[in-house]
């Protein structure tokens, strides 16, 4: 099970920390991607980390580089995102998920890969 929490109000140029807990089957997720769904749109990749291996090697989506940093604590099972310099168009339900396995970094943009869910968080950036 996943179960993501932190999202709230803030002010356009703010900061934010979502995280992630992780229970149950957690040697299975290998990977854990975070995703987006703004009103009215599809869902969206936001940033994927590796869970096992020793690097974390990360992936994120062109529109958040620089200002979203996807990070893991593994002695917590947590996964975070921390999301700085935030803009109203970030404003969305944000959700965790996680894949098995060891595919292509580049593949963890696909949310259909995905096992787990977590329920959504919602962040709304305000101008």
């Amino acid at each position: 099970q996943l179960q993501a929490y932190g999202g709230g109000l803030v002010q356009a140029g703010g900061s934010l920390r979502l995280s992630c807990v992780a229970s149950g089957r957690t040697a299975s997720m290998t990977n854990m991607g975070w995703f987006r769904q703004a009103p009215g749109k599809q869902r969206e990749f936001v940033a994927a980390i590796r869970w096992s291996s020793g690097s974390g090697s990360t992936y994120y989506t062109d529109s958040v580089k620089g200002r979203f940093t996807i990070s893991r604590d593994k002695t917590k099972n947590t996964f975070y995102v921390q999301m700085n310099n935030l803009r109203p168009e970030d404003t969305a339900v944000y959700y965790c998920a996680s894949k098995s396995g060891s595919p292509i970094l580049s593949t963890l943009k696909n949310g259909a890969l995905y096992e787990y869910w977590g329920q959504g968080t919602l962040v709304t950036v305000s101008s």
